[in-house]
Parts: C-alpha cells; sequence; structure tokens
C-alpha cells in the first residue's frame, strides 16, 4: 500500500474510532488543554512536527536547546490552564489540601535550586512540571471526571497509538530511529523506544479499564460501539508493545492488566481488603526475587543483561557524587562538569557515555532531591495507594486502575527514570495520586437531589447514575472554567 493511501485509511480510521466512542456526556473545551499537553509530551515536540528542524537531543552536561515556538506553545497551554482552575478555585483547593504530598514534593523541588549550580535552569524546569500539575487539576475538577478521564485517554490514544502504527509501517524515516548502540528500533510518534512503550502501556490500561466498564455496564448507551472503540485501540497498544521491544513497559503492562482483572473478580471486588494482599503478593514476589538471587532469571527472560543493560555501573558511579540529603537541585545533575567525571570512570564506552539520565527513578530523583526527595516520593506514592484503596471501596474499576497506575510506578522507575517531569509516566502517575484524593476528599455527601454537577464526587457523576434536572444540565454547560 502506497504511504499516501494508507494514511487516508489510517485518517478514516481515527475518525471511525472517535464516532464510535461518542457519548453523550457534557465534557467542558477546558478538557482539550490536557489532551494537548499530553499528546506533545507524549510524542514530539510542535516544531518537530512541522519540520522546523529535528527534535531535540539533550546532551549530557549540556543545557538542552529548546524551540522558542515550543516555549510559546508551553506558556500558552498554561496561561490558559491557569485561567481554569483559577475559575474551579474552590474544586482546586480542596484537591490540594487533600494531596498535600504533592504540594510538598513541588515546594521541596524549588527549595533544592538554592544550592544548585544551575539554578536557572532549574528554575524554568520547575514551572515548565507545574504544567503536569495544572492539566492534571483541569481533568480532575471537571463536572463529571471520570468522563473526563475517559475522554482524555481516548482523544490521546485514538491518535497517537494509530499514528505510530502508520509511522512504523509506511514513514520507516519517522517511526525509526538507531539508538547509541547502532541498533535500529521503532519510536512510533515518540523520539524513543522507552518513551513509546511507556506511553502505548499507560494508555493501553486505560483502554482496558474502559472495556472492562463496559462489559459490566450492559445498561451503557451506545455499549456495542464503544466497546469496539475501546477493544481497538488496546489492541493497538498490544500490537506496539511487540514492536517497541520495550521489555519494563511490557512487563509493567502485564502487571498492571492482572491487577485490574484480578480485582475484578467478585470475591475481592466485594472485600476491598483483599486488595491489599494482592499487592502485597505482587511486592513480596519482586523482594523475593531480588533477594534470592532471581533477577538473573527475569532480566534474562526479559531480554535484558543481569546488569540491565549497563544501568547497575551508572548507579555505582553517580550515587556518591552528590549531596545525600539534598541532592544536587532540582533538575540539574546531568549538567556540567560533574557529568565529564562520570564519562571518565565508564567501561562502557559509547552506550553509558551517552547517557543522561539514572535509568532508575529513585536513583533520579536521590541525584537530583537527596534522601528528602525520595522520601517525599515514598509519602506520594504510599499516600497515593491508600487513597487508591479507598477509591476502589466506591468504584472497584476506577480504583483498580488507578491503583495499578500507582504501582506499576513502582516498579517501572526500578530501571527507568519516571518520576521526572514531562514524561509520561510522571503525568499518568500524577493524574492517578490526584484523581484518587478527589475521589476520598469529600467525607460527606450532599443529598442527591441538591447535588449539581460542579459537586459531583466519584463515581456517581455519570448521567447514567446521576438523574440531572434541566437546571443542574444547564448549569453544567455553563460552569466556570469552559473555554
Amino acid at each position: 500500500m502506497q504511504p499516501q493511501i494508507a494514511t487516508l485509511v489510517f485518517a478514516i480510521g481515527i475518525a471511525g474510532l472517535f464516532w464510535l466512542d461518542h457519548d453523550s456526556e457534557h465534557i467542558s473545551k477546558a478538557l482539550w488543554l490536557p489532551v494537548v499537553w499530553l499528546s506533545i509530551s507524549g510524542s514530539r515536540s510542535v516544531s518537530a512536527w512541522l519540520g522546523m528542524g529535528p527534535p531535540p537531543r539533550e546532551v549530557a552536561g549540556q543545557l538542552p536547546a529548546t524551540s522558542l515556538l515550543d516555549q510559546l506553545v508551553a506558556a500558552a497551554l498554561m496561561l490558559l490552564g491557569a485561567i481554569v482552575l483559577i475559575r474551579r478555585r474552590k474544586d482546586v483547593t480542596g484537591v490540594l489540601k487533600a494531596g498535600w504530598p504533592v504540594v510538598l514534593y513541588y515546594s521541596f523541588s524549588l527549595v533544592t535550586l538554592l544550592w544548585s549550580d544551575f539554578p536557572g535552569w532549574g528554575f524554568k524546569r520547575w514551572v515548565r512540571g507545574l504544567g503536569d500539575l495544572v492539566m492534571v487539576l483541569i481533568v480532575v475538577t471537571e463536572a463529571q471526571p471520570t468522563a473526563a478521564l475517559r475522554r482524555l485517554f481516548s482523544r490521546v490514544g485514538f491518535v497517537l497509538l494509530p499514528a505510530s502504527v502508520l509511522l512504523i509501517k509506511f514513514y520507516p524515516e519517522l517511526g525509526w530511529a538507531a539508538d547509541v548502540w547502532g541498533d535500529r528500533v521503532c519510536i512510533g510518534v515518540t523520539t524513543n523506544k522507552n518513551i513509546l512503550g511507556n506511553l502505548v502501556f499507560l494508555l493501553a490500561l486505560g483502554a482496558l479499564w474502559q472495556a472492562l466498564r463496559l462489559v459490566r455496564d450492559q445498561k451503557a448507551p451506545n455499549r456495542g460501539r464503544r466497546l469496539l472503540a475501546q477493544c481497538t485501540l488496546l489492541a493497538f497498544g498490544i500490537e506496539l508493545l511487540f514492536e517497541a521491544h520495550s521489555a519494563t513497559s511490557g512487563a509493567c503492562f502485564i502487571l498492571g492488566a492482572g491487577l485490574m482483572l484480578a480485582a475484578s473478580l467478585p470475591p475481592i471486588r466485594r472485600r476491598p481488603a483483599a486488595v491489599h494482599a494482592l499487592v502485597f503478593a505482587i511486592l513480596l514476589g519482586g523482594a523475593l526475587t531480588e533477594f534470592l538471587g532471581g533477577r538473573a532469571a527475569v532480566t534474562a527472560t526479559l531480554g535484558r543483561n543481569a546488569d540491565l543493560t549497563g544501568r547497575t555501573e551508572i548507579w555505582g558511579i553517580v550515587i556518591p557524587m552528590v549531596n545525600p540529603i539534598g541532592g544536587a537541585g532540582f533538575e540539574t545533575f546531568w549538567l556540567g562538569p560533574r557529568v565529564a567525571k562520570i564519562f571518565a570512570k565508564v567501561a562502557n564506552g559509547q552506550g553509558l557515555a551517552a547517557a543522561n539520565e539514572a535509568h532508575n527513578g529513585y536513583i533520579e530523583v536521590f541525584l537530583n532531591l537527596g534522601c528528602l526527595g525520595v522520601g517525599l516520593i515514598a509519602l506520594l506514592l504510599v499516600q497515593g495507594y491508600g487513597r487508591t484503596v479507598s477509591a476502589f471501596r466506591r468504584d472497584s474499576a476506577l480504583g483498580a486502575l488507578l491503583m495499578a497506575y500507582v504501582v506499576t510506578a513502582l516498579f517501572y522507575n526500578i530501571t527507568e527514570a519516571g518520576f521526572r517531569i514531562l514524561s509520561v509516566e510522571w503525568f499518568f502517575l500524577l493524574l492517578s495520586v490526584v484523581a484518587a484524593n478527589r475521589v476520598t476528599c469529600v467525607t460527606k455527601r450532599p443529598r442527591r437531589s441538591d447535588l449539581l454537577p460542579s459537586q459531583a464526587s466519584w463515581p456517581g457523576e455519570s448521567p447514567s447514575t446521576l438523574e440531572m434536572t434541566g437546571q443542574q444540565a444547564n448549569h453544567a454547560r455553563s460552569r466556570p472554567g469552559d473555554l
């Protein structure tokens, strides 16, 4: 098939997916802000898509060059997002109070710039990092937040996953690239095979969640065609996981999908306390594998070396190079003269010398924020997990999805640095933690007869479960914050 014809076929197919998944639930136009933000974070910069130069490539030790166009796009999205949140300030305040570990983490990250060698660059990164939080807050403060989550996953997934297949199959000059070892790898719409794998497994879990909800909800409007759309998206995701050959992302998808499917079983769904036993068994299995010397067998099964493709060598070099309490400063460790010292000690030549991260989320946080930063990440994960379990008690399907994102983040960050701003992994972790706080921060529910969509708590905000009067529907359409 000619690439032009394939492009037309895929464009029609993408439009068909949007039509199949269409529903009548009202979501504000403000949701397009996080959709665009996540689409850019999960693919390539605007300047790269417009052909205004090659995708920016970060070189360790040097300040990455960024396009003025990309900076303006990010600033515009953040400004519009801030306007939306100001109009929703009551909801935002409640969510941030419930999610105080997130606020504490961002605050401490800013403080660490006081002792950074590159405070100006670190501050720019910190401001960009606020964009992730702004977009997450837009999603969870929607009048119907569960519906907003569904729309977010679908809008991003329906475009990026089929587009990745199109580029890999018909535009190899865009869909494939050479890695630092010279091997040819598929990257789809992203700039790296690991980023592609991460994007795919997170969106595929979202598609699985929607499919499971539709299977269970026999009365869902347009159930058949929406189920077809989500199953198609899930199929694209599984295909791309095979294409990407990202062992970590593939393992995390299996782990997250298994957790969601197990949590959907009646014995566990009806006894939320059993969720703790399920998660504990997963963590215990991972710990026993490590301490009983099973790492070599597991990594070999995943197609990796026992030293995680040279990652452990870097870890032994970089950990002693920073202040163990506060680190080198937010997002500034891989800059300046210290990088040359790292390269001088690396024995594995080109592959490791091209590294600009620790390839371990916990160590990456330690390098930039020290033990205090690692402790804050642990606090965020523990509180987030607790809130996802509470969410599971209210809505087992939604709670299982949010829990899967938190649990897979624990494992993903063993071999990849996923706690970094502007990464898809960080966005989804932040989304799951903040969403879980939104689910559980309402301690006393108003009566249904008095409930307006802007006050809707999770679950129960959907028109299928909450009857809305004409006055309430008009309130939803005129909600402050719509663009």
